[in-house]
């Protein structure tokens, strides 16, 4: 992530809008369960809200640093945070009863690679649970943030049968004039 996109991802505009439209959007009319995975948490101002909705939360990121500082942060909270990659999870089997994914999946660096995350997303998430998560549409201005960054944005006409082809059961994908909202089941 480049260092503008690293400052906004950590704002308190950002976190605004992550608190009143991008979580609610995303979790509307699902159950999380009592053991949730945050998959690339970043800087951690939806861990800061997600923490909340549930018993258990896992925050798997994949940055060193950023790991290091969510981690430190949330020291005593119901939240572990694990350094890891999203497409090698150390995880068992059905080992969480729904997963999250806010904005980072435009960051994983090919379509091979977020294909390979969303498999094991599956693979991690109990029959019956669900991956739920928002990313952001393609634009200029969306280009223009991510400068000397990896972007690969989802493409809403190709994610529903990505998702199937990982496993996933029921897939919703939903864009709207401001994001991309998605939801699978396992």
């Amino acid at each position: 992530m480049n260092e503008a996109h690293l400052v906004f991802c950590n704002s308190d505009e950002w976190a605004e809008a992550v608190k009143k439209w991008i979580i609610p959007g995303a979790v509307n009319g699902i159950t999380l369960g009592d053991n949730v995975l945050e998959v690339g948490p970043g800087p951690g101002r939806t861990t800061d809200i997600l923490k909340d909705m549930a018993p258990k939360l896992t925050a798997l990121e994949i940055d060193p640093m950023l790991a290091g500082t969510l981690k430190a942060r949330m020291e005593g909270t119901n939240v572990t945070v694990v350094e890891g990659d999203g497409t090698a999870m150390p995880f068992p089997d059905n080992h969480f009863s729904a997963a999250l994914s806010f904005t980072m999946l435009h960051h994983v660096p090919s379509i091979a690679m977020q294909d390979k995350l969303f498999a094991e997303v599956c693979r991690v998430v109990q029959p019956g649970g669900v991956l739920a998560g928002v990313d952001s549409l393609d634009s200029d201005d969306f280009r223009k943030l991510h400068i000397d960054d990896i972007c690969v944005p989802l493409d809403p006409t190709t994610l529903h049968d990505r998702l199937k082809a990982a496993g996933f059961s029921e897939v919703s994908v939903d864009p709207n004039p401001y994001v991309l909202q998605f939801r699978a089941t396992v």
